[in-house]
């Protein structure tokens, strides 16, 4: 076993806790309705990120691609 082999494991974990650790700080506005499909998004106004928010997105977007490469370079070369 290599040593990328052995190390990519611990990466993936990183990273998939990292992923659900930025999904959760994001803020929702939904309501319950939201959950199964009712949601009011007609009405509302466009939301645009700012700050914190904003961070917090980009870096679930990177954190999740990142993941998403860890596992298909630990399916190709693990």
């Amino acid at each position: 076993m290599t040593k990328f082999a052995t190390i990519i494991p611990y990466v993936q974990i990183i990273l998939a806790a990292l992923t659900v650790v930025f999904v959760l700080l994001q803020q929702s506005d939904a309501d319950l309705g939201g959950a199964f499909g009712g949601s009011d998004l007609a009405n509302a106004p466009a939301h645009t990120r700012r700050g914190a928010e904003r961070t917090f997105f980009y870096l679930t977007i990177v954190v999740g691609i990142l993941f998403a490469l860890s596992v298909l370079l630990g399916v190709l070369f693990g």
